[in-house]
C-alpha cells in the first residue's frame, strides 16, 4: 500500500533524531538501479536516483533523501540541469504537454510537486540565483496552474520568500566584503614598528560575558550565511565519467564558508594583538586574564569557535614567550579550557563536549540552551576527510548513497545550529570594535612582543634586528 509520507517541518529534517537515513521505499522491485541493504539505500545509478525524487499521484520521497540527494547531486550534476531534468520528466509521466489536461489526476500531483520544489527553495535558496533555475521553476507551475487557481498563489508565496531570504543572504554578504576590505588596508600599515594603538578592547567592553555575547552574535550571524551546499561544492572535482568538463566551470561557490575562516584567523589575531599591545606588564597579565574569562563564557554559552581563536590567539608565540607577562597570571582556568580543547584522540575532549552541547541543544526551552557553535575548521576537515576517504561512484557507475547518507548527517546537523536565533542583545559599539579594530600581522606581533619583553637567545635576537 502507498500513502503520502507524513512530511515533517523542514527543521526536524534535519535533527540526528528527525534524521533518519532507513529510506524504506514500497516498491523495491520496479524501482530500476535502486540497491537496497537492510532497507537502507546504499547505491543507484544517476538516473534511478532522480527518478526516486519525483513525487507522482501517490508518491513522494522522504524529507531525508530529498535533502541527501539535493545535497551530493551537485557533485555529478549542477542543479540547474538537475531541475530540468526533473521538471522534464513530470511533464512526461503526467502528460503536461496533452491539449487537453487531466485535471482530477493533476490535483493529486500538483501538491507534491510544489512541496518539493518549496523544499528545494528553502534548503538551497542560493541554488536560484541563477536565473534557469527561476525560469524551470515558473514553467512547471504554469502547466499545472489551469487545474487550480491555488497554484499561483502558492507561487507567488514560495518565490517571494525566495526573494527574501536571498536579499538578507546578499546583503549580509556585501556587509561582510566590507568589512574584510577595511581591516586588510588597516594590516599594511603595520609592516613597520607597531605604533600603540587608540583603543583596546578593554575600553569597549570589560566584561567578559558581555564579550563572549557579542562573540556568540558575531558568530551566529556568519554561520546564518552558509549554504548546506557549499561543503560539498568545496570538493567539486571533475566527474570520472564526464570527461569533458568539471561540474562547476564557474567560480566555487563557498565564499560564505571562506569568509567565516577568515573571521576566526582575524579572531585569533586580534587577542594577540590586544595581549601585546600593552607596555605595562600588569596591563598584559590583565588582557590575558579578561581574555581567559571570555573564552570560559564561551565554552559555556556553547561557542566552541570563539573559544578555539582566543586560545589559538593565546598560544600564538609572540604571547607564549612573554614568560614575564605569564607569571602575573593565574593560568589554572587557561590549563582546564587548553585541556577541553587538547587535540589528542582527534579532539577527543572536544568532541564530547560538542556532544553535550548538541544534545542540550535537542532537549533545549530556551534559545539560550540551543546555541552550538562547532569549532568550524575541524567540522570542514572531518567532512573533507569523509569525502576524501570513499568514493563517489562504485566500480559499477553507481552512485555511493551510503557515503552521501553520512555527508547529510554530519551537515543536517550543522543546518540545525545554524539556524538559532541568538537571544543575545547586539551592541553594535562592541560588533564594530571586532570587526575593524587593526591587529597586527605576525611580524608586527613580534615586533610587539620583544618590545615589551626583550629576546632571551639567539635566534630571538637576530629575528629582532631582521624585523627592524
Amino acid at each position: 500500500q502507498e500513502g503520502m509520507p507524513q512530511t515533517l517541518s523542514s527543521t526536524s529534517m534535519f535533527t540526528p533524531c528527525g534524521f533518519s537515513p532507513h529510506l524504506h521505499t514500497s516498491k523495491e522491485g520496479e524501482q530500476g538501479g535502486l540497491i537496497f541493504q537492510d532497507g537502507n539505500l546504499t547505491s543507484a545509478s544517476l538516473d534511478a536516483l532522480i527518478q526516486h525524487l519525483i513525487p507522482t499521484t501517490d508518491y513522494y520521497p522522504e524529507k531525508a533523501y530529498i535533502f541527501t540527494f539535493l545535497l551530493s547531486s551537485r557533485l555529478f550534476i549542477e542543479p540547474h540541469e538537475l531541475l530540468s531534468r526533473v521538471c522534464h520528466k513530470c511533464i512526461e509521466q503526467q502528460r503536461l504537454d496533452d491539449p487537453v489536461l487531466d485535471k482530477a489526476r493533476i490535483r493529486k500531483f500538483g501538491p507534491k510537486i510544489l512541496q518539493l520544489l518549496t523544499e528545494w527553495t528553502e534548503t538551497f535558496p542560493y541554488d536560484f540565483q541563477e536565473e534557469r533555475m527561476i525560469g524551470h521553476l515558473k514553467d512547471m507551475i504554469h502547466r499545472i496552474a489551469p487545474c487550480d487557481e491555488a497554484y499561483w498563489k502558492k507561487m507567488n508565496q514560495l518565490l517571494q520568500a525566495l526573494n527574501q531570504k536571498l536579499a538578507t543572504l546578499s546583503h549580509g554578504q556585501e556587509g561582510i566584503v566590507k568589512i574584510s576590505n577595511a581591516v586588510s588596508d588597516k594590516l599594511v600599515a603595520f609592516k613597520t614598528k607597531p605604533p600603540s594603538i587608540q583603543r583596546e578592547i578593554l575600553s569597549v567592553c570589560s566584561d567578559p560575558y558581555t564579550l563572549a555575547q557579542q562573540l556568540t552574535h558575531v558568530e551566529l550571524e556568519r554561520l546564518s550565511h552558509i549554504g548546506p551546499e557549499e561543503f560539498v561544492q568545496a570538493f567539486v572535482h571533475k566527474d570520472p565519467l564526464d570527461g569533458t568538463k568539471t561540474c562547476f566551470s564557474e567560480q566555487k561557490k563557498t565564499s560564505n564558508l571562506e569568509a567565516y575562516v577568515k573571521w576566526f584567523n582575524r579572531l585569533c589575531y586580534l587577542v594577540a594583538t590586544e595581549i601585546c599591545m600593552p607596555a605595562k606588564k600588569k596591563q598584559r597579565a590583565q588582557v590575558i586574564e579578561f581574555f581567559i574569562d571570555v573564552a570560559r563564557e564561551c565554552f559555556n554559552i556553547g561557542n566552541f569557535n570563539s573559544l578555539m581563536a582566543i586560545i589559538s590567539g593565546m598560544n600564538m608565540s609572540p604571547v607564549s614567550r612573554l614568560k614575564k607577562t605569564w607569571s602575573k597570571v593565574k593560568t589554572a582556568k587557561f590549563f582546564i579550557l587548553e585541556h577541553q580543547m587538547d587535540p589528542t584522540g582527534n579532539f577527543y575532549n572536544y568532541r564530547t563536549a560538542l556532544r553535550g552541547a548538541a544534545h542540550r541543544s535537542l532537549t533545549a526551552h530556551s534559545n539560550r540552551e540551543k546555541i552550538v557553535i562547532p569549532f568550524f575548521s575541524l567540522l570542514i576537515k572531518d567532512i573533507y576527510f569523509l569525502n576524501e576517504g570513499c568514493a563517489n561512484r562504485l566500480p559499477n557507475g553507481h552512485v555511493n548513497f551510503e557515503k552521501f547518507l553520512e555527508l547529510a548527517k554530519q551537515v543536517g546537523e550543522f543546518i540545525t545550529w545554524k539556524q538559532v536565533e541568538c537571544p543575545f542583545e547586539q551592541d553594535p559599539n562592541i560588533i564594530h570594535y571586532l570587526h575593524t579594530a587593526p591587529i597586527f600581522t605576525e611580524d608586527g606581533l613580534y615586533l610587539a612582543s620583544y618590545e615589551s619583553e626583550s629576546p632571551e637567545n639567539q635566534t630571538e635576537k637576530d629575528r629582532w634586528k631582521s624585523l627592524r
